[in-house]
Formats: structure tokens, C-alpha cells, sequence
């Protein structure tokens, strides 16, 4: 016959703030550190600290999802310039005439995504 061991108690799962997340990735990488050594040091899974380590390098390169939808024909104006077309989460909607200078076209992108 098998046995069954029944674990009651408080929950294992841990939740941990995002203090303690930077806390504990500043010490996982920094210079002569060891993921593995932080990790048996806090008590948390190698792989929680690289997703943490993923999850916030996403957050700071700032990209946002992109649909690329097929050309659909719109009447236009025959004297219209070129412009490049964004729409963000179907609420927001950005025109950029393609002499806009890069520079100011990226700042314009990025302001869409903070908001």
C-alpha cells in the first residue's frame, strides 16, 4: 500500500516584492557573483531570477506589440503625403509624415507607449 503525506500549514509559494526582486538581481549579477550562490543565498530558484532578469529588461527597452494588418483600400486625397500609420491597442491612432526628422518620430512612438 502506498502512503500519502498531506502537507498543511502556510503556502510555500512565496511572494516577493519588486524591492526584493531588484535587491536580489543587483546581487545575482553583480561583478564576481554567482546566480547559483544568490540563489541558494535567498532560497529561490535559479530560474526565478533569470525570469525576473527577462521580465525587467522587457520592461526597460519599452517595445510594444506590433500587428502588421494587409493593405486594405482607403480613399485617400490625391495630393497626400507619405505618412507612416500607428494605432495602438485600437484607441490610439498616430500619423507621422515621412519628413518628420527620426529623432522626433521615435519621441512621438515612445510618448505612446508611457501612456
Amino acid at each position: 500500500m502506498s502512503h500519502v503525506t498531506l502537507l498543511t500549514g502556510p503556502e510555500r509559494r512565496r511572494r516577493w516584492s519588486e524591492a526584493d526582486q531588484c535587491r536580489i538581481l543587483a546581487a545575482a549579477f553583480a561583478p564576481g557573483a554567482t546566480v547559483a550562490a544568490v540563489a541558494r543565498q535567498y532560497d529561490v530558484a535559479t530560474s526565478l531570477i533569470y525570469k525576473w532578469r527577462r521580465t525587467v529588461r522587457a520592461r526597460e527597452t519599452g517595445f510594444a506589440e506590433v500587428v502588421v494588418a494587409p493593405d486594405e483600400p482607403v480613399a485617400r486625397p490625391a495630393a497626400s503625403p507619405a505618412v507612416i500609420e500607428l494605432e495602438v491597442a485600437g484607441k490610439v491612432g498616430l500619423r507621422i509624415p515621412l519628413t518628420t526628422p527620426p529623432t522626433l518620430a521615435a519621441a512621438m512612438v515612445k510618448a505612446l507607449s508611457v501612456s
